[in-house]
C-alpha cells in the first residue's frame, strides 16, 4: 500500500484524471462541470497585455520542461498531438513524500507518455531562420489557444529552440507589486535578464485569475502554509508479499537458495532439539511445560472471549448508524459523536485487559488476547473516525443543496446589489478545474485556502438565506461556487468505490462492518481490490506453515528460553539480593540472544506471511503489501515504516495525519505524538505480560528518534552498510535485554 497521488494525464476536455496505478483508475464526470483540467497550478503564472494588445502569460515560478509550463497555464502535452480534442495521456511515477519519518518507497505503474514532436517542430526555427523572423512568426497569431478546436500549441517564444528547459524566473518578493515583476515590452523578453518570458499568447481572455492568486501569493511571499490532509490517501493495489511463492520477484531473486537453506538448517535445528529431548526425557517434546500450559485451562474460554470480542466491534457500527446523516438524529459526529466513540474504545480495551487479569490467564492466552484486541481497537477506530468524516461531508453536502434550491427561486434584481458578499471578493480559481475528492482535498491542504473557502461559503450561505436581493452575476456565480462545492463532495463521498451500493451513507450495512473485521488491513476504505477465487491449495499450505512455525517456537522457547526464565523466578523465591541477581545479568543476556533473535524472525514471519496472507486468501483480499524489505534498513524510522504496514499505514492516517489536522502541529511533533503512542501501547502489552509497570521497552522505543536523527549525519548519511550492521545490532540485543531486565529487575 502507498500514498494516493494522480497523475496529470488527460486534456481541460477530457476533465478526467489518471492514476500513478492501473487498478485505481477512477473518472470523475461532473454533471454540473465539464471542462478544466485537474492539475493546474494557478500560482505559477499570469497574464498581462503586449504592445500589441494580446494577452500574454508569463512564469512566475521555476519551470524545467514543456509540459510544466503547459501545466502552469491550465493545459496539458497532449494538445500538442491532437488540439483540443486530441486526447491523449501522459503519466508519470510519483509518491508523496509525506515526511522524513513516514515515506517509503512504492511501486506503481507508469502510464505511457505521448511525445510532442508535431507541436516542437512548429516552435523550433526553420534552417537558417533567424530569431527576428521567428519571433515575428510566432507572434503572428499563427497558433490558436489550445483549448480552441484545431489548435496545436498557443503561441511560443523563448530564447531556447527548444521547451526542455525553460530558466528560472524571478518570484515577487514579499509585499511587492506584482505589476514591477512583469515585462511591459511584449518582444524584449528573450535579451532582458531578470525579465520574463512569453509562453503563450490568446486573444481570448484565458486564465482571467491568475493576477489575483499571484498577488495574494507575492503577499505571503510566495508560499502558502500546507496543511496535512484528515485522512491521508491510501492506494490498496494487487500485490504480494516479498517472501511469497506467488511473487514473481521472490521466486527469481539470486538470494531465494538461502531462503531454502534457513529453512532446512530450522528443520535440522528442530531435529537436534528433539533427539536430545528424547536422550534426557525419552519423549521428543522434552517436559513440554509451555504446551502444556497452553492447553491445560481455559482453552475454551479464551476461544469464546476472543469471538465475543470480535462480535462486540458492532458497537462501533450501531454508533455510525446513529451518527447524523439526515438531520434526524440527536448524535453529530462533529460535536459528540467522536467523544461517545473515544469513550467506548476505552471502555472496549479496558475490558479487554481486565479480562487477562481476573482469569489469570498465562502469558500465551494474555498476548495472544491482548494483541487481538488492539487489532479490534484500531480497526473500530479507523471505520468510526473515516465514516464519521464522511457523514460530515454528507451534511454539508446537503446543507449546499438546500442553498441552490433556495437560489433557483431567487430573481435576480438588474442594478448591481450590495448584498455581502460581492463578487469581486470570492475566490473562483477553482472553477476551472474538474470538482472531485483530490481536488477538494488540495485546496484544503493550505491553511489560507482552506479558511478562504470555508469563509466564502459560509458568506454565500448566509447571502441565500438571508432573503436579501442579489444581481445577476452574485447569482451565477454563487451557483458555480456551490455546485463545485457540491460535485467535489460527492466524489468524497464516493471513495474508491466503483459501485454506489458502496459509496456513503450505503456502505453503513452490518455485512460490511463485519467483512472489514476480517480484512488484514487496519485501514478502513469502502473498497479495496479484491481476487476473483480462492486457492484452496495454497489455503492449505498457509495453514500448514503457521502450525508448524509456532511449534518450531514452542521447541525453541521450551529448550533454551524456559529454563532461563524459571531460573529467575528460582532468585527471587530463594530471597536473592537484587545485587547478586543483576551480576547473573551478562550471563542471562548471552544465553537468550540466540534464541531470542530466532524466536523474533520467527514470530514476524508467522503473523506477516503466513496468517496475514491465510486471511487474504480467504478474504479475496488482493493487496499483501503486509512488510517491505526491513532486513535492509539503515535507519530506525525506515524499519518502522516497513516491517508492519498494517500498523504502519493507520499510524499514518490517524494519528500522524490527524494530528497535523485536528490538534495543528507540525510534522516534527506528529512524528513524537506518533512514537510516543506506538511505545505506550507496547508498554501495555508488556505489562500484561509480565505484571510490571517499568517502562524498559518505552524508553528504549523512544531512543530511536535521537537514533533517527544521527542516520541523517554526515558521519552516517550514505553508509548503507554501516546504518544496516547498526541496526541489526539493536535487533540482535534489544529483544533479549528487555527479557533480562524485566525477568531481573
Amino acid at each position: 500500500m502507498t500514498m494516493r497521488m494522480d497523475q496529470p494525464g488527460t486534456t481541460p476536455a477530457a476533465g478526467g484524471r489518471t492514476s500513478s496505478r492501473d487498478h485505481t483508475e477512477d473518472t470523475n464526470d461532473s454533471s454540473h462541470h465539464t471542462s478544466g483540467s485537474g492539475n493546474t497550478s494557478p500560482t505559477t503564472a499570469t497574464t498581462d497585455i503586449n504592445d500589441a494588445g494580446r494577452r500574454q502569460t508569463y512564469l512566475l515560478t521555476p519551470v524545467h520542461s514543456l509540459r510544466d509550463a503547459l501545466r502552469a497555464t491550465g493545459r496539458t502535452a497532449s494538445t500538442l498531438d491532437g488540439g483540443a480534442g486530441g486526447g491523449g495521456e501522459s503519466g508519470t511515477t510519483s509518491e508523496e513524500d509525506y515526511d522524513d519519518i513516514s515515506s517509503g518507497p512504492a511501486a506503481s505503474t507508469t502510464t505511457p507518455r505521448r511525445t510532442a514532436t508535431a507541436g516542437a517542430r512548429l516552435l523550433k526555427p526553420a534552417t537558417g531562420e533567424s530569431t527576428a523572423a521567428v519571433r515575428n512568426r510566432r507572434q503572428g497569431g499563427q497558433y490558436q489557444h489550445p483549448l480552441q478546436a484545431g489548435s496545436a500549441l498557443s503561441t511560443a517564444s523563448t530564447s531556447s529552440s527548444s521547451f526542455d528547459t525553460l530558466p528560472q524566473l524571478r518570484i515577487p518578493a514579499v509585499g511587492e507589486d506584482i505589476t514591477n515583476t512583469l515585462p511591459k515590452d511584449g518582444r524584449r523578453h528573450h535579451h532582458k535578464a531578470g525579465g520574463g518570458y512569453i509562453i503563450s499568447t490568446a486573444d481570448d481572455g484565458d486564465l482571467p485569475a491568475i493576477r489575483d492568486l499571484v498577488i495574494r501569493s507575492a503577499k505571503t511571499g510566495g508560499q502558502m502554509a500546507k496543511r496535512r490532509p484528515k485522512f491521508a490517501d491510501l492506494v490498496f493495489s494487487r500485490t504480494f508479499s516479498a517472501f511469497d511463492r506467488q511473487n514473481t520477484a521472490a521466486a527469481n531473486s539470486p538470494f531465494h537458495g538461502f531462503f531454502t537453506l534457513f529453512w532446512m538448517a530450522v528443520f535440522f535445528f528442530i531435529l537436534k532439539i528433539a533427539a536430545d529431548n528424547w536422550k534426557k526425557t525419552g519423549s521428543p517434546l522434552g517436559t513440554n511445560e509451555i504446551m502444556k500450559s497452553m492447553f491445560r485451562r481455559d482453552l475454551f474460554v479464551l476461544l469464546l472471549a476472543d469471538g465475543v470480542m470480535c462480535g462486540m466491534t458492532g458497537v462501533s457500527w450501531v454508533l455510525q448508524r446513529l451518527v447524523r446523516r439526515d438531520g434526524r438524529s440527536w448524535l453529530i459526529w462533529d460535536r459528540w459523536g467522536w467523544v461517545v466513540q473515544n469513550i467506548w474504545q476505552t471502555i472496549f480495551i479496558g475490558g479487554v485487559v481486565g479480562l487477562t487479569l481476573v482469569r489469570h490467564w498465562p502469558w500465551t492466552h494474555t498476548v495472544f488476547f491482548v494483541m487481538h484486541g488492539l487489532v479490534m481497537l484500531m480497526k473500530q477506530h479507523s471505520y468510526a473516525f473515516y465514516n464519521g468524516y464522511l457523514s460530515s461531508a454528507y451534511n454539508k453536502r446537503a446543507h449546499l443543496l438546500a442553498r441552490l434550491k433556495q437560489l433557483d427561486d431567487i430573481s435576480p434584481v438588474q442594478s448591481p446589489s450590495r448584498t455581502e458578499p460581492p463578487v469581486s471578493a470570492i475566490s473562483t480559481t477553482h472553477l476551472s478545474l474538474v470538482p472531485s475528492a483530490h481536488e477538494y482535498k488540495e485546496r484544503r491542504r493550505s491553511i489560507a485556502a482552506h479558511e478562504e473557502v470555508e469563509d466564502n461559503i459560509d458568506r454565500i450561505a448566509a447571502a441565500i438565506s438571508s432573503g436579501e436581493p442579489l444581481d445577476k452575476e452574485q447569482v451565477h456565480v454563487f451557483e458555480r461556487i456551490l455546485k463545485w462545492e457540491v460535485d467535489a463532495l460527492s466524489d468524497e463521498l464516493k471513495g474508491k468505490s466503483t459501485d454506489p451500493a458502496r459509496a456513503y451513507p450505503n456502505n453503513l450495512t452490518l455485512d460490511n462492518h463485519y467483512e472489514f473485521i476480517v480484512l488484514p488491513t487496519l485501514v478502513y476504505e469502502l473498497e479495496y481490490p479484491r481476487s476473483e477465487s480462492i486457492n484452496w491449495y495454497y489455503v492449505a499450505e498457509k495453514m500448514a506453515a503457521c502450525f508448524g512455525i509456532i511449534f518450531v517456537m514452542i521447541m525453541i522457547s521450551q529448550a533454551f528460553i524456559y529454563p532461563v526464565v524459571m531460573d529467575t523466578v528460582r532468585m527471587k523465591e530463594t530471597g536473592m539480593p537484587l545485587a547478586q541477581r543483576f551480576s547473573r545479568f551478562p550471563w542471562m543476556l548471552s544465553d537468550l540472544i540466540i534464541p531470542f533473535m530466532m524466536e523474533y524472525l520467527l514470530a514476524w514471519y508467522v503473523i506477516w506471511e503466513t496468517i496475514l496472507n491465510l486471511l487474504a486468501e480467504l478474504t479475496y483480499f488482493a493487496d499483501r503489501s503486509f512488510y517491505d524489505a526491513w532486513w535492509n534498513s539503515v535507519s530506525w524510522d525506515q524499519f518502522a515504516r516497513d516491517w508492519n504496514r498494517p500498523v504502519h499505514n493507520f499510524l499514518l492516517r490517524h494519528v500522524y495525519h490527524s494530528s497535523i489536522s485536528a490538534m495543528k502541529v507540525n510534522k516534527h511533533t506528529a512524528t513524537l505524538i506518533t512514537f510516543f503512542l506506538s511505545a505506550c501501547v507496547h508498554e501495555l502489552v508488556m505489562w500484561c505480560i509480565f505484571k510490571k509497570l517499568r517502562g524498559y521497552l518505552l524508553f528504549l522505543q523512544m531512543c530511536q528518534l535521537p537514533l533517527v536523527r544521527l542516520s541523517r549525519t554526515k558521519w552516517l548519511r550514505h553508509k548503507a552498510t554501516l546504518g544496516n550492521m547498526i541496526f541489526w545490532l539493536g535487533i540482535f540485543t534489544g529483544p533479549s535485554i528487555l527479557c533480562s531486565l524485566y525477568l531481573i529487575l
